[in-house]
């Protein structure tokens, strides 16, 4: 993928909104972008096992956990299959685990922190829904930039 610099795609398109969150950028891959595909969830990674199943086409999964801290939204297992599967990355508006491991995955992995518990699987959430984080509207199919200077978001492909 081509060079991805926050800054630079904000210079050139100012409409860019920046999500303002304390992003912490824990996959191998560390400048990541593409198309979003939306999930709602909380506390249940149900639909982002789901997703991450499908083939990715270089999209981005933009996960609104609700910036619950209290379980993890993503582990080694489902970014592997992430990675396996041609997803660019995941943005999780949430927690992860197995850091370690995630850090060796060619994966771009976004969140808000680490925790060591599993989620319940009990089916629950939303796909492909209009989510607002950190009071942007982020819609399926918008586009999304990450690296270690925050994330951002596109009506329009910026690269």
């Amino acid at each position: 993928m081509t060079s991805i610099s926050t800054p630079d795609l904000s210079d050139e398109a100012p409409e860019v909104v920046a999500l303002e969150l304390p992003w912490i950028n824990y996959g191998q891959v560390r400048q990541f972008g593409g198309q979003v595909v939306t999930i709602k969830c909380h506390e249940d990674n149900s639909l982002v096992k789901e997703c991450v199943g499908e083939e990715g086409l270089g999209r981005v999964i933009v996960v609104d956990g609700g910036g619950s801290r209290r379980r993890a939204l993503l582990g080694d297992m489902l970014a592997e299959k992430a990675a396996a599967n041609g997803w660019a990355g995941l943005i999780i508006n949430g927690v992860i685990r197995d850091v370690d491991e995630i850090g060796r995955t060619p994966l771009g992995v976004q969140a808000l922190g680490c925790c060591p518990i599993k989620t319940e699987k009990l089916g629950v959430g939303q796909r492909g829904i209009d989510l607002q984080i950190a009071g942007v509207n982020i819609t399926a199919g918008d586009y999304v930039y990450a690296d270690n200077n925050g994330v951002i978001v596109s009506k329009r492909p910026l690269l």
